[in-house]
């Protein structure tokens, strides 16, 4: 048991610095499922919250609701949202895939120590252990499963699938692609013990927990969380050819550095090695020229090269370990869409083991593959560590009464949210009204959504770029990194010191409009807009919800109010009225689409100082893949 304690010991060991990390990613997200369960325990994810200006329902999240019962117990017995004691929580599932690793090490690998000390310092694993999302409770839990699963075919004894099947069911609640179970196991159980019924019957666990929670779901709220996920995919295009070849790209990069490539370098045929040579070049001319990704796409290819070599070998041990690693990875390449470094951290495991097993290799050399990765994954959660303990310091930097005396409203998601709301902040909606004296907080890079500010100008409160000292990027302004997602770069990480992120808190100050007439494409169009009117497009006109609020500077005299706006063929709308400080100015039903100006009959008289324009739609409409709700084109409004 000395190798088992040396390995829980260097677990601790790099665990234990980072039990105070901030909240970040997507743990925001699971957490609001973990407070909705406190008072809708049986329903986690009935949670519905603000996304990128757009309120959702968490019943289309992607994972099922392990992970949040886990956080809604701590946030049940701890009472509030604390970093250490939840973290400290979270080693839970970093023991338990170690020790599952030590039990399969034992049985596939000649060098069970290496082998579960390697898991241990794989940059994702490091990295992705800090966080409170799933995928350490997914890891720890298919681990497990497939140790409990194996110890029991090779036993052949009935009570010892009792506990794969716990385990089991625990990977399907934390995770849809527990499913890759069946087949990677059923290989296992087909090379051993083919004949044994009842182990095939307990084969299909993972299948089976999905369907019971998706019938539970169904019968208790009429809904399938599968088919609220699926109308998502379709909502925001996630499943795209270009998000899908990305996806491929990032997931072949990321595969390079799951074991530190000089291990793996060490032997492979000779036409593996021409193959990834020539996609090296083929990514430096087609995707990105930086050394860092032509060298790690290179090596992707190369490993699945080697991998494909494997399935030849008349080692049934390796042809599962081969088959678990090739299967997964194609799984990925199908499901997935973000091309994300944690999507494919179950194939560590078998990648290690199948490694240390074909290809025995001095201790110096494998100890200098463990010295290499822990200290670039000790790099990477450092500089990640960084990163997010930025927004908990900018958001703590601002005076009490920032949050007591005015409304502050949060333009951004993941840690700046969280911290921001558990002040007081208000998540933005589009087309959300704000008015003077508001506060809002953004960041440069997490995605803010364009805001209005209703007739006001914002003034810098306070502003913090987040940085480190550490040359190493997962995310970031200028980064081309593809470790969270492949939008930004096809990069496994980056090497840079440019600044993750810019923050930023503005007040709303309140500013007379200056134009009577308002076209859309007007310089000062921002300020005058208040609410119900969404980003210039084609440089001429914006489109508008069913309800248009611009403020007006009056004139001298009684004027004509008019609008100009075009109304598609196939909108539901077509009763429009225009309104001038409440009062009605003038309305008109349509028969058909096409380009309109709407304008009072005779000239109105404007309140002295600021009017307020309002033109309406009586039904709007959204289209595929956008979440506005869209009423007519607008052109201008204003006095004439």
């Amino acid at each position: 048991m000395r190798g088992l304690l040396l390995a829980i010991a260097l677990l601790l060991a790099l665990r234990l610095p980072f039990l105070n990390h901030p909240i970040q990613g997507d743990d925001v997200y699971y957490l609001e499922g973990a407070q909705h369960a406190q008072i809708d325990p049986l329903h986690p994810l009935h949670a519905r919250y603000v996304y990128q200006g757009s309120e959702v329902s968490m019943r289309g999240h992607p994972h099922p609701p392990l992970n949040a019962w886990y956080l809604a117990a701590l946030l049940a017995l701890v009472g509030d949202v604390k970093e250490a004691p939840f973290h400290a929580a979270y080693l839970l599932f970093s023991l338990i895939a170690v020790v599952a690793m030590w039990s399969l090490a034992r049985r596939f690998s000649p060098q069970p120590v290496w082998a579960t000390v390697l898991l241990i310092t794989v940059p994702t694993f490091l990295v992705n252990g800090n966080s409170l999302e799933s995928d350490l409770p997914f890891l720890a839990f298919w681990l497990a499963g497939m140790a409990l699963w194996i110890r029991a075919v090779d036993a052949g004894r009935l009570t010892a699938l009792i506990p794969a099947v716990g385990a089991f069911a625990l990977s399907a609640l934390a995770a849809y692609q527990s499913v890759a179970l069946i087949p990677i196991a059923g290989l296992y159980l087909w090379q051993r013990r083919r004949q044994w019924r009842p182990a095939w019957v307990v084969l299909l666990t993972p299948a089976a927990t999905l369907a019971a929670w998706q019938l539970f779901e169904l019968a208790t709220s009429q809904q399938l969380p599968a088919a609220v996920l699926s109308g998502y995919f379709q909502t925001y295009h996630l499943q795209r050819l270009a998000n899908k070849a990305s996806n491929a790209a990032a997931l072949t990069v990321h595969l390079a550095w799951i074991l530190f490539p000089g291990l793996l370098l060490r032997r492979g045929p000779v036409w593996a090695l021409g193959l990834s040579g020539a996609a090296a070049l083929a990514g430096a001319l087609l995707l990105d020229p930086h050394p860092l990704f032509w060298l790690s796409f290179g090596i992707g290819i190369l490993t699945l090269s080697v991998l494909l070599s494997c399935l030849r070998s008349a080692d049934p041990d390796e042809q599962f370990l081969t088959a678990w690693i090739l299967f997964f990875f194609s799984l990925a390449l199908v499901v997935f869409f973000a091309g994300s470094a944690r999507y494919i951290l179950p194939l560590a495991a078998p990648l290690i083991l199948l490694t240390t097993r074909r290809f025995p290799t001095r201790p110096k050399l494998l100890a200098a593959g463990f010295l290499v990765q822990l200290f670039l994954g000790l790099g990477l959660a450092t500089a990640n560590l960084d990163h997010w303990q930025g927004y908990k310091e900018f958001v703590d930097s601002l005076p009490r009464e920032t949050f007591e005396n005015r409304r502050v409203w949060v333009n951004t998601e993941f840690g700046l949210r969280f911290y921001a709301g558990a002040q007081g902040g208000l998540q933005i909606l589009r087309g959300q009204a704000v008015r003077p004296g508001d506060v809002i907080l953004s960041s440069k890079l997490l995605w803010p959504i364009p805001v209005t500010t209703g007739g006001g100008t914002p003034a810098p409160l306070a502003e913090r770029t987040l940085t480190s000292a550490i040359p190493l990027r997962l995310i970031g302004l200028e980064s081309r990194s593809a470790y969270s997602h492949a939008m930004h770069g096809l990069r496994p990480f980056d090497i840079s010191t440019k600044p993750f992120d810019i923050v930023r808190a503005e007040q709303i100050l309140e500013r007379k409009p200056s134009l009577s007439f308002l076209p859309m494409n007007a310089p000062d169009a921002e300020t005058q807009i208040v609410s119900g009117i969404y980003p210039l497009e084609d440089n001429t006109w914006r489109w508008a919800g069913p309800r248009a609020v611009v403020l007006l500077k009056s004139p001298s005299q009684p004027a004509i109010l008019e609008a100009t706006f075009r109304i598609l063929d196939n909108s539901p709308g077509r009763h429009l009225r225009l309104l001038l400080d409440g009062v009605p100015s003038a309305e008109e039903r349509y028969k058909s689409g096409g380009l309109y100006t709407l304008r009072s009959a005779a000239p109105v008289r404007a309140t002295e100082g600021t009017a307020t324009g309002v033109l309406t739609i009586d039904r709007a409409f959204q289209v595929p893949g956008d979440n506005r709700e869209l009423g007519f084109i607008l052109v201008s409004i204003g006095f004439r």
